[in-house]
């Protein structure tokens, strides 16, 4: 088989969901720190209605330093969380809350492999309050 490479990138794509808005549910929440030391937690965000629904959207995380809270808030207060006062949340308390996620394509260079890499992001106010489910099947 002879084939011509040349009109072939090189770029990883991981994007399984057109870019758009989405109901999505948090699946997985895994804790780290941010690169000044704060606590950090990744989750992932599945598709929970939809064409789509059971497929992985996006991971997206909140971080629990000065820099990080007002979008922390932003997040928590659209997964359903009373964030008008003293919150006291663990990451567990995030699996299955409902989310609606602006998704939207971005292409970089991974800094491991040089090789150019395709995802889905939820930009900075990228979140609202999803409806509650009604028999939504839990992931």
């Amino acid at each position: 088989m002879k084939q011509d490479f040349n009109a072939v990138g090189d770029l990883e794509s991981y994007v399984s969901v057109p870019e758009g808005e989405y109901v999505c549910v948090v699946s997985e929440v895994r804790e780290g720190v941010t690169r000044d030391g704060s606590p950090r937690w990744s989750f992932r965000l599945d598709v929970a209605d939809g064409e789509y629904a059971g497929r992985f959207a996006a991971w997206d995380g909140v971080g629990w330093g000065e820099r990080g809270l007002p979008r922390t808030k932003h997040v928590l207060d659209a997964l359903g969380f009373d964030v008008s006062g003293s919150l006291d949340v663990l990451p567990d308390d995030l699996n299955g809350c409902r989310v609606v996620a602006n998704l939207v394509q971005e292409e970089r260079e991974d800094p491991r492999t040089g090789n150019r890499v395709a995802r889905l992001h939820v930009p900075y106010l990228g979140y609202r309050e999803a409806e509650p489910a009604e028999n939504a099947a839990p992931f």
